[in-house]
């Protein structure tokens, strides 16, 4: 997806702008109202994360009005830390799809952004993933490769959905630990790398073709080898 990144906070907005490029997405960013105006409307993204407040003149609420006004029907998500219940109704009732306050776990953010933009192409909600011959069914919380059925534990099952969710893009640890384990920290443990090593003993050892890839000081990624 192209998204585009509102923010004058540096720290936030480079935490954010990393995560999304490292989740494959391409992403520009504005640090303030009117530079972010120009680009919103002048560009086509399938995403726009959106401050409250914002320096340049033009803030986010009236940022997003004016996007509005001119028929722009791009997903926003605010991300701000006003929290009070009215900020959140005006932010909404300005034209805004969703409303995260700050701080926030960047995994839950990501999540929110790719389901409005899944929302705004009219897709409904998946209830099978499919990476080559895997496949994990949602609603009967089973997994298969080919015609053999993997049994996978609670944890296991959920570290594999967040990958086939993310097949083709390069996972981060840090994605991994909030998507995951719901930490939004580094308990610095091997956590990570005992239950993918659980995972490819299931769905890649008994088979030819591996799809777990390890991405060297980056992450990992579940694909199908190109032939």
């Amino acid at each position: 997806m192209r998204i585009l990144v509102v923010e004058d906070d540096k720290d936030v907005a480079g935490f954010v702008v990393k995560g999304l490029r490292e989740a494959g997405h391409a992403v520009e960013y504005a640090d303030n109202g009117r530079d972010g105006l120009f680009l919103a409307a002048s560009e086509n993204f399938d995403a726009i994360i959106l401050d409250r407040m914002l320096p340049g003149g033009i803030d986010g609420l009236r940022l997003l009005e004016t996007l509005r006004a001119q028929d722009n029907t791009t997903p926003v998500v605010f991300l701000s830390a006003l929290t009070q219940v009215d900020d959140r109704v005006r932010g909404l009732k300005a034209g805004g799809d969703d409303y995260l306050t700050k701080p926030f776990a960047f995994a839950e953010l990501l999540a929110r952004v790719e389901a409005l933009a899944r929302r705004g192409k009219g897709d409904g909600p998946a209830t099978r993933l499919a990476v080559s011959d895997l496949e994990m069914d949602l609603l009967s919380r089973s997994v298969r490769r080919g015609t053999q059925k993997i049994d996978l534990q609670p944890r296991e099952f959920r570290l594999l959905e967040y990958l086939m969710r993310h097949a083709g893009q390069v996972v981060t640890r840090t994605m991994l630990l909030e998507g995951v384990w719901d930490y939004h920290f580094d308990p610095q443990t091997n956590v990570i790398d005992v239950h993918i090593s659980r995972l490819r003993q299931k769905i890649d050892k008994p088979f030819e073709q591996p799809l777990l890839h390890t991405v060297r000081n980056a992450g990992y990624m579940l694909r199908a080898e190109e032939a």
